[in-house]
């Protein structure tokens, strides 16, 4: 039986996942790497870490798989968005990759913004944020301009560990969507964008489909592997799309939840839709299809913060053993979870979190559930803003991350979002949507709903309790209050 194996190229890990015909996991390997950060605010990598991690992979795919050397046919990725990767013309990495997470930029995204104004999101359909692309590209140009001459071509991550793998120069458009240099309606690198900041569209590479193959494993690789066969090399996706497919975000009523460090709120979006820069709005993974995306920034990180301050020698489920006896809306105190600034709705770096309406007879249950109760409100933002922009219902929402971890939160997040919630049996987020574009890419299935329906499965299902959801939108409708109320104060503290 044949397999297919996904890397996905983390900030701080690249895990490599191999899985046969039956979307059976077969062995998942990993290899971490360092993060740079010369000075405050910057957040670096130099590129060759991630082909020697992947490198580490296949040599334990190779060595702990007996069959893996004859079986193996295909390789894609998944990869972390917007971060900058500059190549002259020799195909030579010009300095460290500029990661997703530097916020350097601040002075280059007003640039945008003040150049481009509204055309930045009738071409590109997002706001200009530290975090993407382009901002990074003019802060080399301004700031580095002997080193930015010598740049013949810039990539994101993944699409470097490509060239690494295969020696072809492409990015495909689930990455290319967060660059802030793609016309998301014409499927192109904006002129228009290029033209008013003096930059090249040689700069720029090949646009290609996620499931698109790029190559074949170098023949170096081949024999160092002992392959006796070809492995074919398929583009990928981006790590929110690859985690959507991943997760079988493949229809327009369904969504997706996940909480990590941040969290996300992600749906799967035909053509044509309009969200004015509210939301993320990037292509997907599968032809001419697209997703939008809420980020809350201190999603799990708010979590952690509560325990690592108020619990530290306890586990979690420790911690959330006793939340399911707090009433929903935890009796009248609320929490802002803006303890790192937000991104959605707002997006706000001054603003910072808050209890709201403590009184005496609030314990450490009740400040646990309202901290989950906090975060769920701020993803619900999300989805409000879906229903409101593009008359979005959500029939299902797939729960991924350490929101699927406890059923009481699982609940919960049912009874905020009014919608059916649930878990995967296997969940191996951006790095299953990779193994997926190469079985998709290697004809392993007729169609993508074949793919999911062998790769996807279910586990727990949490339904909406009426009498929770009447009370939570009470609370929530509350909660909406917080981030106007707070502002103001928040802004004046940051500058004591």
């Amino acid at each position: 039986m044949g397999y297919v194996l996904g890397l996905d190229l983390g900030t701080s890990s690249l895990k490599g996942l191999l899985v046969n015909q039956s979307g059976e996991l077969v062995y998942s390997a990993s290899a971490d790497y360092p993060l740079l950060s010369p000075k405050v605010g910057y957040s670096e990598q130099d590129p060759a870490v991630w082909f020697e991690a992947a490198l580490t992979v296949l040599e334990k795919v190779v060595t702990e798989v007996a069959d893996a050397k004859e079986q193996l046919e295909a390789i894609s990725f998944s990869g972390q968005m917007h971060s900058l990767v500059l190549l002259d013309e020799n195909d030579q990495v010009l300095r460290n990759a500029i990661l997703w997470n530097d916020v350097r930029t601040t002075k280059q995204c007003e640039e945008i913004k003040s150049v481009l104004q509204d055309r930045l999101i009738e071409i590109t359909q997002n706001k200009a944020l530290e975090g993407f692309t382009l901002p990074k590209i003019l802060w080399v140009k301004e700031e580095e301009p002997e080193l930015f001459a010598k740049a013949n071509l810039f990539l994101l991550p993944k699409d470097y560990l490509g060239f690494c793998l295969t020696g072809s120069k492409q990015m495909e458009y689930s990455d290319a969507a967060g660059t802030l240099l793609l016309d998301s309606k014409q499927k192109e690198w904006s002129k228009e964008i290029l033209s008013a900041f003096g930059l090249l569209e040689s700069l720029c590479p090949p646009l290609v489909e996620s499931a698109a193959k790029i190559g074949i494993l170098k023949g170096e690789l081949l024999e160092r592997f002992g392959f006796q066969q070809d492995i074919h090399v398929y583009a990928g996706g981006a790590d929110n799309a690859a985690a959507a497919l991943g997760a079988g975000i493949v229809s327009p009523e369904m969504g997706m939840v996940s909480i990590g460090t941040s969290g996300v709120f992600l749906a799967f979006e035909e053509p044509g839709k309009e969200y004015g820069g509210d939301l993320h709005y990037f292509y997907h993974v599968l032809p001419n299809t697209f997703y939008s995306m809420g980020v809350t920034l201190a999603a799990g990180h708010s979590l952690s913060w509560f325990k690592d301050t108020f619990a530290k020698e306890e586990d979690f489920n420790h911690l959330l053993a006793s939340i399911d006896e707090i009433p929903a809306g935890s009796e009248g105190l609320l929490f802002l979870p803006y303890i790192s600034g937000e991104r959605t709705p707002y997006t706000d770096s001054q603003i910072r979190g808050s209890f709201l309406g403590m009184d005496t007879r609030h314990r450490r249950d009740h400040f646990a559930r309202a901290v989950l109760e906090g975060i769920t409100f701020s993803l619900k933002d999300s989805q409000q803003l879906m229903e409101k922009h593009a008359n979005k219902t959500f029939t299902k929402i797939v729960s991924v991350g350490g929101g699927a971890k406890n059923p009481a939160w699982l609940q919960m997040q049912a009874d905020i979002f009014n919608t059916t919630i649930v878990t995967l049996q296997t969940e191996q987020g951006p790095g299953m949507g990779a193994v997926m574009l190469a079985a998709l890419g290697q004809g392993w299935f007729d169609s993508v709903e074949e793919c999911v329906a062998t790769f996807v499965k279910e586990a727990k299902t949490f339904e909406p309790s009426p009498d929770q959801v009447v009370a939570y939108q009470k609370v929530y409708d509350v909660y909406r209050q917080g981030y106007e109320a707070t502002k103001a104060i928040s802004h004046q503290l940051l500058q004591l």
